[in-house]
């Protein structure tokens, strides 16, 4: 991304950069809610309109099957740094996001006594609880639009990074690996070969290695669980060996990896100045995909569009093939 220079000054909006993008991500969790109203009510309309005309009964209806939805055909919403929520949580997030604030701090309390005082399950309360604040105050909204929408989730989003100590370069490396994983949802409608995908929220240890963000899939069938995993270095100064023992330690690991069972997919995320193009060979050579960022980490926003795209087809490779 390029600096945004007014009177000499820097004004770059990189948060606003990074917030658009996740997101754009939550769009399938958006039009996997709108297929779900279009074949429960046999409307052709679009989710706005639906919601704003439909009864009780249908909200209720669209709601539950959201919340009921098989596993393979969910989509993923997040946070602000990329992790996963649950797909109950994320159910009741989203539909709270568009009808009323802070479903955390504000509504889940009043849930917890809605169980107590009628003896009923979570997810009945939060289902029945959306239902009724869709039907009474969709007049004050008027709308349910995606751009709407979209406003919202963005400004959730941002509160929730505020919220959450640690936002780095590993937040944007598994933005990236969601988008990837959201674009093809997006087309298909699932995960092709593979019936579930859980993308690890903090990083992993495999032996000896810590991994920085991960994703297990697994396949349809009585197939083993595969893995994909995302190292990830940085270096805000030029020079030095360290490109030389980041290489060492991914390769080291690869080898180790590929001694056990599992099946695992490797890209390495690389974000420093001059990284020695011997070692970004050497790493070519050893695993699937490399991606280097030519820049100091601190003005790191995430993957560029070029990047991203390639991403995606690698991922669709994946999910197709395996």
């Amino acid at each position: 991304m390029n600096e945004l220079i007014v009177h000499q000054v820097d004004i770059t909006h990189y948060r606003l950069v990074e917030l658009s993008r996740l997101a754009d991500q939550a769009k399938p969790f958006y039009d996997w809610i709108e297929r779900a109203a279009k074949r429960i009510t046999g409307s052709p309309n679009e989710l706005s309109e639906i919601l704003m005309t439909a009864n009780r009964a249908e909200i209720g209806a669209i709601v539950n099957a959201c919340y009921a939805e098989l596993v393979e055909k969910r989509p993923f919403l997040f946070d602000g740094i990329g992790r996963v929520y649950p797909h109950g949580k994320a159910c009741f997030y989203f539909f709270s996001w568009i009808i009323r604030d802070a479903p955390q701090q504000r509504l889940a309390p009043l849930i917890a006594r809605m169980k107590k005082a009628e003896n009923i399950t979570g997810i009945v309360a939060e289902s029945d609880s959306i239902v009724e604040l869709i039907y009474e105050y969709r007049a004050c909204v008027k709308g349910f639009s995606w751009l709407t929408v979209r406003e919202v989730v963005m400004d959730r989003l941002e509160g929730s990074r505020r919220s959450i100590k640690g936002h780095n370069i590993e937040a944007s490396v598994r933005v990236a690996i969601i988008t990837a994983f959201q674009n093809y949802f997006a087309i298909y409608a699932g995960y092709g070969k593979y019936k579930k995908i859980v993308i690890a929220d903090r990083q992993i240890k495999i032996g000896n290695h810590t991994i920085d963000v991960s994703v297990e899939l697994t396949p349809v069938g009585l197939g083993p669980k595969e893995i994909l995993l995302m190292p990830i270095k940085t270096r805000e100064t030029e020079g030095g060996g360290h490109s030389h023992i980041f290489t060492r330690d991914i390769i080291a690991a690869v080898r180790e990896l590929k001694e056990g069972e599992s099946k695992y997919y490797i890209i390495a995320t690389i974000v420093a100045l001059n990284w020695s193009v011997n070692e970004l060979g050497n790493m070519n050579g050893q695993i699937d995909k490399v991606y280097h960022f030519n820049m100091n980490p601190n003005k790191f926003v995430g993957f560029d569009e070029a990047s991203q795209v390639q991403l995606n087809r690698y991922i669709q490779g994946i999910l197709d093939n395996g």
